[in-house]
């Protein structure tokens, strides 16, 4: 369990990142690279991820020897250049200080290259930085628009959110597990961590490659970053042309198709029932797609009489984009997402 503690100015402090990482999101790339499980999703990615990765990017591993990674590889900078550059910035006593502490107790030496960087010399940081690029250019580069474009989809959905409903049931609905106490923000995670922003401040960060428990960058002097989960579930492909053309099928990416084609018939009211017919699924799972649409606040649902009620707010209508709902009645759900009968 995480315990952030939260004093009234950290409240305050509380910001969502206005764009993606791209250390950040090669890192949780990496993670979920060599993470065993979901071999059914994952499986093929990983096996082609590995595959393509260059020799160049094969340093990263030397910095990692038993799991532990440097806190000198937390970079957040939205630019690519600048993060590369970033880690630089450390002070030369933490740099051997994080190196030192995730070789500690590891039966062997670092490699010459990881020695150089704890002297500060300069092949040792021409070394980090070429396998950083080479391992994004690799694994991050060519979903890096897709990466993009759903963060800017989770935070204007999250920005809306909060404008609605407030700081405090935005967090307490961040992600599975997640509550808020009080002053106390509890997240789910290995082990017991307690973390006091102290008035630096906390930016949320999501992710689109990692679908573990949620990350946290504690680091003396900066903002706390909390990076969560926030992908489909599934491995990242390039957007093809198809992909870029329909805002209903970017949506879809996100929600899944079930989901969004109930978003977009919910420009009108509907019953449970009603949706299920719609959508030619049981009452039991109309419910639940309509259970998790509102909780992540792009329906509201209300009880009139001996009936449930369903409708888009004004969230969920901003996420529905340009579509035309009235056409979208009129057409089967095989002409919607382009299959032939």
């Amino acid at each position: 369990m995480i315990r952030i503690h939260f004093t009234a100015a950290d409240f305050a402090g509380v910001r969502f990142a206005p764009r993606a990482a791209p250390l950040l999101e090669l890192n949780t790339a990496l993670m979920k690279l060599l993470t065993p499980g979901d071999e059914l999703l994952y499986g093929r990615w990983r096996r082609r991820s590995l595959h393509s990765l260059p020799a160049a990017a094969g340093a990263l591993a030397d910095l990692v020897p038993a799991g532990r990674a440097p806190g000198f590889l937390d970079v957040f900078d939205d630019s690519l250049p600048d993060a590369l550059d970033a880690a630089r910035q450390w002070h030369p006593h933490r740099i051997r200080s994080e190196i030192e502490r995730v070789y500690a107790g590891h039966p062997a030496p670092p490699p010459s290259w990881l020695r150089d960087l704890h002297r500060g010399e300069a092949g040792g940081w021409r070394v980090l930085r070429r396998a950083q690029h080479a391992a994004f250019e690799s694994v991050v580069r060519p979903v890096w628009p897709v990466v993009q474009d759903l963060h800017q989809r989770e935070f204007t959905r999250h920005a809306l959110a909060v404008a609605e409903h407030g700081l405090g049931a935005v967090l307490a609905g961040l992600v599975p597990g997640a509550r808020l106490r009080g002053s106390v923000w509890e997240l789910p995670g290995t082990g017991e961590r307690d973390v006091e922003p102290g008035g630096r401040g906390l930016v949320l960060r999501p992710t689109f490659h990692w679908t573990g428990h949620p990350l946290v960058s504690d680091l003396p002097g900066r903002p706390v970053h909390v990076t969560f989960p926030a992908g489909p579930g599934l491995p990242l492909t390039p957007a093809g042309p198809a992909d870029r053309g329909g805002p209903e099928e970017a949506l879809a990416r996100v929600l899944g198709r079930t989901r969004c084609e109930m978003l977009l018939l919910l420009a009108e009211e509907h019953t449970t029932s009603g949706l299920a017919r719609r959508l030619g699924v049981s009452d039991a799972t109309a419910s639940a797609h309509a259970a998790a649409l509102r909780g992540a606040g792009l329906v509201t649902t209300v009880r009139a009489g001996r009936a449930v009620l369903h409708r888009r707010t004004a969230m969920g209508t901003l996420l529905a984009g340009r579509y035309d709902p009235v056409r979208g009645r009129n057409m089967t759900r095989d002409e919607k997402w382009g299959h032939k009968p």
